[in-house]
């Protein structure tokens, strides 16, 4: 699966137009409910809750364009809970956006 770094910027400018501002804005939003998404898994008190929450993440990540994140999330949703290297992984993947 190959790594796209501007495809949030791209899906973001089909959405909104050539707004520069408009675009960083809603990158922002993007970057804070995926880092929402990511604590709620590291302090999820069950199963349930970290698929809920890594489940939220995919759908986000399919939303916004962040290919790569969102197979992350899919196989952290269908994996173990509180799985560290599925985490590192993430975290790794939300810091090349």
């Amino acid at each position: 699966m190959a790594y796209d770094p501007g495809a949030i910027d791209a899906t973001l400018a089909a959405a909104v137009g050539d707004e520069p501002a408009l675009i960083a804005e809603l990158r922002e939003s993007f970057l804070e409910s995926v880092k929402r998404c990511l604590r709620g898994m590291k302090a999820a008190e069950s199963p349930d809750e970290w698929a809920g929450f890594a489940l939220r993440l995919k759908g986000l990540s399919a939303s916004f364009g962040a290919v790569r994140l969102m197979a992350l999330a899919s196989e952290a949703a269908a994996g173990q809970a509180h799985d560290s290297a599925v985490l590192r992984r993430l975290h790794r993947a939300v810091e090349r956006l």
